[in-house]
């Protein structure tokens, strides 16, 4: 398995990394808080962190979605996070112009699911530098990321995480098939589980889902022994402008990472020993 770092944030190693913020930048204050909440949290615990969030939500179901605050104020939030939290952040970028200017605030790139396949963008996000994440397509089997790490690896990546966000089951719901997992992990990249995506019913003016299904969905990802752990939470999840119906409750977190973290013992770390 490939180890690098994403700032401090060691990656691929003995401890289960953490990506985690809110889905889209809302406004500074909010992030910083999230940021803050989430690092005590992690530190606490001897886990690595990255704060997550997006700066601008590019696909959107309804033309009346909210998809950001703008680009340069976005930007001037999640640098904030940076310097004043003092831990790595990742945004998403959604064309290849994007990638450089998102890489000068951000330590990693993310490529949303539905763009997984762009090989321009894959390129341009791969050239900056940055560490990449990778959402799996919901209409990708897992093998076929082989072709994405590929295309990474052609433009220069060196640090590549695969994401696994759920898989189109009808038209309006997901499904995780967990051997997925496992057969990303045989890339030889460190794979990360998407524990609020994944439970996402996409269609409508506005995507719904269910986040009672966090908890038992992350105890099954975790036990397939995944090297990280994605997750989008909020202060106040009914009020959030985007994923309101997935997004944790900012108070669910820790409780979060300790059943994350009491499942990794149980089943990881023996199995290991």
């Amino acid at each position: 398995m490939k180890r690098f770092s994403i700032g401090e944030a060691e990656v691929g190693g003995a401890r289960l990394l953490v990506i985690a913020g809110p889905c889209v930048v809302e406004g500074a204050e909010m992030c910083l808080r999230v940021a803050s909440h989430l690092r005590a949290a992690c530190a606490a615990r001897g886990l690595p962190y990255v704060f997550k969030a997006s700066y601008r939500k590019a696909n959107r179901s309804s033309v009346d979605s909210f998809e950001g605050i703008g680009r340069d104020e976005a930007f001037a939030a999640l640098d904030r996070v940076r310097r004043e939290i003092g831990v790595p952040v990742l945004t998403d970028v959604h064309e290849p112009a994007e990638a450089a200017a998102a890489a000068e605030v951000a330590d990693a790139l993310q490529i949303p699911a539905f763009l997984s396949r762009q090989t321009a963008l894959l390129r341009a996000a791969a050239a900056t530098g940055r560490a990449v994440n990778v959402k799996k397509g919901q209409f990708l089997a897992p093998e076929d990321m082989r072709q994405v790490v590929e295309k990474l690896q052609a433009a220069g990546g060196e640090r590549i995480l695969l994401t696994e966000r759920g898989t189109t089951f009808g038209y309006h719901d997901l499904v995780v098939d967990m051997r997925g997992l496992v057969t990303m992990r045989e890339l030889g990249w460190p794979v990360v589980y998407d524990a609020t995506h994944s439970l996402q019913r996409p269609g409508g003016n506005e995507s719904g889902g269910d986040r009672r299904f966090a908890f038992p969905l992350m105890r099954a990802a975790v036990a397939c022994g995944v090297d990280g752990l994605f997750f989008e939470t909020h202060p106040d999840p009914a009020s959030a402008k985007s994923d309101a119906a997935t997004q944790l409750p900012l108070e669910r977190a820790e409780a979060f990472l300790d059943e994350a973290l009491r499942v990794r013992e149980a089943v990881v770390e023996r199995a290991h020993a």
